[in-house]
């Protein structure tokens, strides 16, 4: 699948990672068992865990099990699903090397934050701590989790009248701060919640703090379906 990053003449290493960084992206989002292949998710049980597998295939249909608050539900990826639903291709702002970020993270756990997900469910999440650094002359705070070693949120801006959704926000990853907690927020890598490529994921969308007042006109814009000029 294509993807809108800029020029394709030889780039410094920093672009070239950003290419690599886009290119896995597009394989996440449309490969075979990729977001966009989700054409159901199918919830079991509220109660006792059925024994649902982590995985299984079903003739080319991939089977994966999916876990929120003790439900348990069958999710079932399709790989004709892009081509019925007219998906094509992620398009992203132009790369900016400016908007690769200094912070510091503090990893003083938040109190329970309410949260909601985009299938309107309410829950309460406690996040491993807080990213802060500034944009355009603005403070910034990120609630985060820890994911593996990198630092993971969801965030929205005002440039979210620039993409269509009715709960338009993104994602973004960072890596590991260092002891001192410095990290780079590299906003280019924000990136489309999978609840963009298919109506199916249940994200949770961005807290309160998460929510900014600022334009961030880089990273995943949007996805374009192939009957679109």
């Amino acid at each position: 699948m294509a993807s809108v990053t800029g020029p394709t003449s030889p780039a410094p290493p920093a672009a070239a990672d950003y290419a690599e960084w886009c290119a896995a992206r597009d394989a996440a989002a449309f490969g075979p068992h990729g977001l966009a292949t989700l054409a159901g998710t199918v919830w079991l049980t509220t109660g006792a865990d059925p024994g649902v597998p982590a995985e299984a295939t079903l003739s080319s249909l991939l089977l994966r099990r999916f876990e929120r608050e003790g439900q348990v539900a069958l999710r079932i990826y399709d790989p004709a699903r892009p081509d019925h639903k007219g998906l094509e291709f992620i398009e992203r702002y132009p790369h900016d090397p400016a908007l690769a970020i200094p912070g510091r993270f503090d990893a003083t756990p938040a109190d329970p934050t309410p949260t909601r997900a985009v299938d309107g469910y309410l829950s309460m999440t406690v996040y491993d701590g807080t990213v802060r650094f500034t944009l355009a002359g603005t403070e910034l705070e990120l609630l985060v989790h820890r994911s593996g070693d990198d630092l993971f949120a969801a965030f929205s801006d005002t440039s979210s009248a620039d993409r269509d959704s009715s709960y338009e926000f993104r994602m973004i990853r960072i890596p590991a701060p260092g002891p001192d907690g410095l990290v780079t927020v590299d906003l280019n890598r924000a990136y489309l919640p999978p609840s963009r490529f298919s109506p199916h994921f249940v994200c949770v969308m961005p807290p309160a703090t998460n929510r900014w007042q600022v334009p961030v006109q880089v990273g995943e814009r949007r996805i374009v379906p192939r009957d679109q000029d």
